[in-house]
């Protein structure tokens, strides 16, 4: 009996995390839980993830401990310590395998509104993307930065330069639209092109243009030589 109720307990565990489809509303010993249900095959972990949490505090300490640490001062199994020890690596290389994915070459004028204008033309208000690129200008990753209004979008300079970073970008090219029909840059759309520059330029990495979208139209600041981009 004990057996099946442990059997229903993973399987309504594993259901809440396919229905979900993320780990967002799980709390940290419920997260240790569910990996634990693949190293310890019939027995209740909810316990044992209690007992591990507590040890050492919280989720990021646990996976940043050594597996003989794990096994010494928690009493389990080389498997589960294994396990748990090596998530680390797994996300790294989950991240890092993003950037040998090579995508299309993006270094003119021509190539960045194409790839911007399929990704915001048709949109009524305006959004801001990043494209990330590696050292030979091929895409690594569109990052969106932000949505706005109809008129206006705000941009986090803690986004852009996080996400240039994580994605290992040596040029990015950013652009928005105007759903309003003048593909001309506004003041704002100037000063915020200066400031993305300048905080990515502290950081070694080059914005090669800015590329405002209107309906099949577009303006390069590049091309206009403004806010001394260039490809």
């Amino acid at each position: 009996m004990t057996k099946n109720l442990h059997a229903n307990h993973r399987k309504r565990v594993r259901a809440r995390f396919i229905n979900e489809g993320s780990l967002d509303n799980f709390e940290e010993h419920q997260i240790l839980e569910l990996l634990l249900f693949y190293a310890v095959p019939r027995r209740d972990t909810n316990e044992l993830a209690h007992r591990l949490i507590i040890e050492y505090g919280n989720l990021y300490n646990l996976m940043n401990a050594k597996p003989e640490d794990i096994i010494k001062r928690c009493k389990v199994s080389e498997t589960t310590a294994v396990l748990i020890s090596m998530l680390p690596y797994v996300f790294r290389r989950f991240l890092n395998s993003n950037f040998n994915v090579k995508g299309p070459k993006i270094d003119s004028f021509n190539s960045a509104y194409k790839y911007l204008k399929s990704l915001l033309v048709g949109k009524t208000f305006e959004s801001f993307y990043m494209l990330c690129l590696n050292i030979n200008k091929e895409l690594v990753k569109e990052v969106k930065i932000s949505d706005g209004v109809t008129n206006s979008t705000v941009v986090y300079m803690e986004k852009v330069v996080g996400d240039a970073l994580l994605f290992n970008s040596s040029f990015v090219i950013i652009g928005h639209n105007h759903p309003n029909g003048n593909n001309k840059p506004s003041n704002a759309d100037v000063e915020v092109t200066m400031k993305i520059r300048n905080a990515l330029e502290y950081v070694n990495i080059k914005v090669l243009d800015h590329i405002i979208i209107c309906n099949d139209d577009y303006f390069s600041f590049a091309k206009k030589d403004l806010c001394n981009l260039s490809y």
